[in-house]
């Protein structure tokens, strides 16, 4: 049964009056807001829009900008060089760095979740974030240095080598023409004539500054001759402050302690031994007639680690020291996802008996995602315009490998060589990249509002 009600006077008087007396407080409100707002609309157009604004009207101009140069300036960014290595790169930045930060902060997050030390765990990973680009980048050009003394990097990686591998003991050391050594060929040296048993073999070499002379190292001597095998002494011929002579153990030089020595007859090692402190060194009656050899070995040059700022793995290096840097805000964001995750889903999965990589993979993660793209297209945004830790990190010599768009767009915007246009070209583009990236988190944020409503 349909009831039908009928309006009142007081209904009716408000239906009857005026639109523009209903929309009074609405307007009043707008204009307050747009009052407040009015100074802040101001400082963006002027600090943002309008610069936009320029930037792109600039970038159709040419160096001087006095001439219409159409689209020459961004043809001029995918012909030069120099900026499509800075396009590559930033595209290397793009997909690595973000992913590797992310990642390992997940990681961290999850692991230290059950730990009762993972909150000064978290604090030290976070610390980095503290430091500036500037000195983070002084911080890693030291650490990348190339001399192991000096550079960490290469010092973990050279100690590491050396464990696995035989050093050398004696780099660049070799004999003089007057020596009884000659070239063996592959950096090797061997005697001109044979040894006979009884004999006292000379094995002189220069070449070793005395700083670097092994330790433990004692001035030579010459052993005594011995009827049942060959002795010999193998020094570093070389008196400090003059006065030695070739071929002659002088007092003040020292023994090669550790040289080693061969003795080669008919192509086949038929003995070996190693120099004592003092350089002194016996070959059994086994040598008598065997040429004695000094393997390359024991000249071969030290390895001095990995070239992290070279031309191929500068921008890697790079990389790595962002990831150090941005790992810890990763970390803070998705443990903080972590924290809101219900737990009842997850032991109920334990339960069910899931262990814990399948409940990390099918539900821990799935639950984070919203969380893992906020990092991601944060960093994503962040790395585009990354310049501080290029400039600072990558030597002149490798600045053009490591190069990146805005480092690009600094060295083309200033300086003697500047083109106002090409410049001004390449902060178009970098705003277009970076317009997609910015259109996805919006999109992102306004779901999310809309799930939450319902």
């Amino acid at each position: 049964m349909a009831v039908r009600t009928h309006a009142g006077p007081l209904h009716q008087a408000v239906r009857a009056r005026p639109p523009g007396r209903a929309g009074r407080p609405r307007t009043r409100t707008t204009l307050t807001a747009a009052v407040f707002l009015l100074p802040a609309l101001v400082l963006l157009g002027a600090l943002v829009v309008y610069p936009i604004g320029y930037s792109v009207q600039r970038s159709f101009f040419d160096r001087s900008g006095d001439s219409f140069a159409g689209l020459d300036n961004y043809v001029t960014l995918f012909t030069d060089e120099a900026i499509r290595t800075a396009i590559r790169n930033n595209l290397i930045w793009v997909v690595v760095a973000p992913a590797v930060a992310t990642a390992l902060g997940l990681v961290f997050a999850v692991l230290t979740e059950r730990v009762r030390w993972g909150t000064a765990f978290k604090l030290v990973v976070f610390m980095p974030m503290a430091i500036s680009m500037l000195a983070a980048g002084i911080i890693f050009r030291l650490v990348y240095e190339q001399d192991p003394d000096r550079g960490v990097a290469n010092a973990v990686w050279v100690g590491v080598h050396d464990t696995f591998a035989e050093a050398s003991t004696f780099p660049r050391a070799r004999p003089l023409p007057v020596h009884p050594l000659k070239a063996a060929g592959g950096g090797a040296y061997e005697t001109k004539s044979p040894v006979r048993t009884g004999e006292v073999a000379r094995l002189p070499l220069i070449g070793v500054p005395p700083a670097r002379m092994p330790e433990g190292a004692r001035p030579a001597r010459t052993p005594a001759a011995d009827g049942a095998g060959i002795t010999g002494t193998a020094w570093l011929d070389f008196t400090r402050g003059g006065g030695g002579k070739p071929n002659v153990v002088d007092p003040k030089e020292l023994g090669l302690k550790g040289l080693r020595i061969e003795a080669v007859r008919d192509g086949r090692v038929v003995a070996t031994t190693t120099a004592a402190a003092d350089g002194t060194f016996r070959l059994p009656a086994a040598a008598d007639g065997a040429v004695l050899r000094l393997p390359a070995s024991n000249f071969r040059e030290q390895y001095d680690g990995v070239e992290w700022l070279g031309p191929t793995l500068v921008t890697p290096a790079i990389i790595g020291s962002y990831v150090w840097m941005w790992a810890g805000f990763a970390m803070v964001l998705i443990a903080a996802g972590l924290a809101g995750l219900p737990r009842e889903l997850l032991e109920a999965a334990r339960v069910d008996g899931a262990n814990e990589w399948q409940v990390f993979r099918r539900i821990t993660v799935p639950m984070l995602a919203p969380v893992l793209g906020v990092v991601l297209v944060t960093l994503m945004i962040n790395v585009l315009k990354v310049f501080d830790l290029v400039f600072i990190i990558a030597p002149g010599s490798a600045q053009d490998d490591a190069n990146v768009l805005a480092l690009q767009l600094y060295r083309s915007s200033f300086g003697t060589d500047a083109d106002l246009g090409v410049g001004s070209a390449i902060a178009v583009l970098l705003l277009l990249l970076v317009l997609p990236v910015m259109a996805v988190n919006i999109r992102r944020v306004r779901r999310t509002r809309r799930e939450n409503r319902r």
